[in-house]
C-alpha cells in the first residue's frame, strides 16, 4: 500500500502522486480541498483522509474511494463504473451525469444531486444519501436509482424543493411519512410496496453496514418512490434506444 500526504500540496502535484503509485492500494492523509482524487482511475482502492475538494472520482472508471471526511462539489462526476463511500457530506451536483456505479453518503447533498444521470444496457448508476438532499434532487433524470433515507429527519420529507424537475426516467426514493406533495406534474408518487422493496432492500443493507445503521430499522419504514408521469410530455425530447 502507497502512503500519499497531501498537507498543503497543489492538487496537480497530488494526483500525480497518486496516479503515479505501483500499488493498488492508496491512502491519502491530510487531504485539505484538493480537487480530483482519483478521477479516471480504474481499479484502485482509494482512502481519502481529510476533506475531498471538487470532482473527487471524476470520471470514475472502477476504482473504489472511501473518504473519512466530507466532500466538495461534483463528486462523481461523470463517473461510468465503481463505487465512492462518504464518512460525511457532500456538496453540490453529486453524481453529475453518472453513468454507473454506486455512491453511499453518510450524511447529507447539496443542490441538484443526481443531476442528468442515466442508465443504459449494464449500466446502472445508484446514489444512496443517508441524511436529506437539498433543491432539485434528480434533476432531468434520465436514468438509475436516488435513494434518500432521510436518517434523523423524523419522518419528514428529505428533500428540499424542485425534486424530480424535469425527470424523465430512473427511480426516486424517498424514506419519509406522508408523500411529498408539492412535485412538479411530470413526476408521479406511490408508496414502495413489498414486491418493490426487494429492488431497494440491497443498497439500504449496503448503506447500512457500511456506516453502522440499523438496517432492519429503516427496512421497515415508510418509503415513497417518484417515477416520471409517461403523459408528461418531457419524455418526447429524448431518444431512446432498446
Amino acid at each position: 500500500m502507497t502512503t500519499v500526504q497531501a498537507g498543503l500540496t497543489y492538487y496537480k502535484q497530488l494526483n500525480e502522486q497518486i496516479r503515479a503509485a505501483q500499488d493498488s492500494e492508496i491512502t491519502v492523509e491530510n487531504v485539505i480541498g484538493q480537487r480530483y482524487i482519483g478521477c479516471g482511475s480504474t481499479d484502485r482502492k482509494i482512502t481519502v483522509h481529510g476533506t475531498a475538494g471538487n470532482g473527487l472520482g471524476q470520471y470514475l472508471n472502477g476504482s473504489t474511494i472511501e473518504v473519512f471526511g466530507n466532500a466538495q462539489e461534483a463528486v462523481g462526476d461523470t463517473m461510468n463504473a465503481g463505487e465512492i463511500v462518504v464518512h460525511g457530506n457532500v456538496g453540490d451536483a453529486c453524481g453529475y451525469a453518472m453513468r454507473g456505479g454506486k455512491i453511499y453518503i453518510k450524511g447529507d447533498c447539496g443542490y441538484r444531486a443526481g443531476i442528468h444521470m442515466k442508465a443504459y444496457q449494464q449500466h446502472f448508476p445508484v446514489m444512496v444519501v443517508g441524511g436529506k438532499a437539498g433543491s432539485f434532487l434528480g434533476e432531468y433524470l434520465a436514468g438509475g436509482l436516488i435513494l434518500v433515507l432521510g436518517i434523523g429527519q423524523n419522518g419528514a420529507y428529505p428533500v428540499n424543493n424542485f425534486c424530480g424537475t424535469g425527470m424523465h426516467g430512473g427511480k426516486i426514493v424517498l424514506r419519509c411519512d406522508k408523500a411529498p406533495t408539492d412535485l412538479p406534474r411530470q413526476v408521479l408518487v406511490s408508496e414502495v410496496s413489498a414486491d418493490d422493496m426487494t429492488e431497494f432492500a440491497p443498497y439500504i443493507k449496503e448503506y447500512a453496514q457500511l456506516f453502522g445503521a440499523d438496517a432492519e430499522n429503516l427496512l421497515s419504514q415508510k418509503y415513497f418512490v417518484l417515477t416520471p408521469n409517461p403523459e408528461a410530455g418531457y419524455k418526447q425530447l429524448y431518444t431512446f434506444e432498446a
